[in-house]
């Protein structure tokens, strides 16, 4: 069923690519973006992952689906109370509708993403569910993903996506495409946390696109760490505005890694929020990218709008971008934005050995702090994946 709803997706997602070519450096979007490394991962072949023997067990109450492996996700799954998978003629009428509400069905990251995927996960939640998680598993190659949300009027729901760490292929190319579409209806909730960690020569490309409804909530905590190359792109657009949104991101990049974040926020109507902190940490060679555009049109009225980037350099040959955004055409709003660019504070590292912490120990509980800032917002089944092998802990040292 799914496979005929995309059928016509790959088709004109394969066109797009063609015409479109890969991205250059003239576009701002892509100006400080490794080309050479998005060259490799475009070029891997298309493969079905594979399931993890290591991945911790369910918990209780916590539904778990396992996408990217050529099987049906909903094979042998008992959806939840109020979870329900959407008919053929349900998937053809929703699927790309947010992409095109958010302004990006056709970026390359998700024409690509149409050109590759084979299957979606598409559901409809109705009222107050129970947890849902989502494993992305990975193959030597390529492994695209789609999954689709509805979330009808004040349903609620906690999901949680997992893109494990793959040890035993680290040295092979091992790359995602995954694209997500959330509508919420009014006054839905949805708690969204993505737990991604990559190993060796490994890539991702992650696109977020999420419609709000008026007086949904949207809490979005999402951590990234070891993917050589790496972007992540959460768009949100408020629907008639009184709507609340809140995006929590951390960023680790080690050796010569590259990772980007580029969010994008619009509000479409009046007294909607949005508070956003976005951490990054960089260490030896590597480059972090921030980008997070606000648009504030004049319709919205009375916008309560802040964001913060603040980025943590672990070397001297380590680098950071920080390029927060906000185009304000209404008058009446409160908007605020900035962005720090620092190193770990000497008169902390003192303090702690001055009470008999090495100077290792002591840098590693600094940064554990700062990290866990935002670990710790992550959903309720984060932990057991923490104390994992297959997640390369954020809270560890770099």
């Amino acid at each position: 069923m799914v496979n005929t709803v995309l059928t016509p997706v790959q088709k004109r997602g394969q066109a797009n690519l063609e015409r479109l070519g890969l991205p250059t450096r003239r576009q701002e979007a892509w100006r400080l973006t490794d080309l050479k490394r998005l060259e490799a991962m475009a070029s891997l072949p298309s493969v079905e992952g594979s399931a993890q023997h290591a991945w911790p067990s369910i918990p209780q109450g916590v539904t778990r689906f396992v996408i990217g492996t050529g099987v049906d996700p909903l094979e042998g799954v008992q959806l939840p109370e109020g979870v329900s998978p959407l008919s053929e003629a349900e998937l053809e009428q929703a699927l790309g509708h947010t992409l095109d509400r958010c302004g990006c069905a056709e970026t390359w990251p998700v024409e690509l993403n149409h050109a590759r995927s084979q299957r979606v996960l598409a559901l409809r939640v109705r009222g107050s569910v129970a947890p849902l998680e989502i494993v992305l598993a990975a193959g030597v190659g390529l492994v695209a993903t789609r999954v689709l949300l509805l979330l009808e009027e004040k349903a609620e729901l906690d999901l949680f996506q997992v893109i494990p760490a793959e040890r035993e292929s680290a040295a092979a190319p091992l790359a995602h495409s995954h694209v997500i579409e959330v509508h919420l209806g009014q006054e839905a909730r949805l708690r969204h946390g993505v737990l991604a960690s990559g190993s060796g020569d490994s890539s991702l490309l992650a696109h977020l696109a999420v419609e709000q409804e008026p007086r949904s909530s949207y809490d979005f905590v999402s951590v990234f760490r070891g993917w050589r190359f790496g972007r992540l792109e959460p768009r949100v657009l408020q629907v008639d505005g009184q709507a609340t949104t809140r995006l929590t991101g951390l960023a680790m990049t080690d050796t010569d890694e590259q990772f980007a974040t580029h969010t994008s926020v619009c509000f479409e109507g009046p007294e909607g929020s949005l508070d956003q902190l976005q951490k990054t940490v960089a260490a030896d060679r590597s480059h972090s990218i921030f980008n997070g555009a606000i648009q504030v049109p004049r319709a919205a009225q009375r916008t309560d709008a802040s964001q913060l980037s603040r980025n943590l350099l672990l070397s001297n040959r380590a680098r950071v971008d920080a390029k927060p955004e906000l185009e304000i055409v209404a008058d009446d709003v409160r908007c605020a934005h900035g962005a720090t660019v620092s190193q770990l504070q000497q008169d902390q590292l003192f303090y702690l050995r001055s009470r008999g912490v090495a100077a290792d120990e002591a840098a590693a509980l600094l940064l554990k702090g700062y990290c866990c800032d935002v670990v710790d917002r992550l959903p309720s089944m984060a932990p057991s994946w923490l104390a994992s092998a297959a997640i390369n802990d954020p809270a560890r040292p770099l």
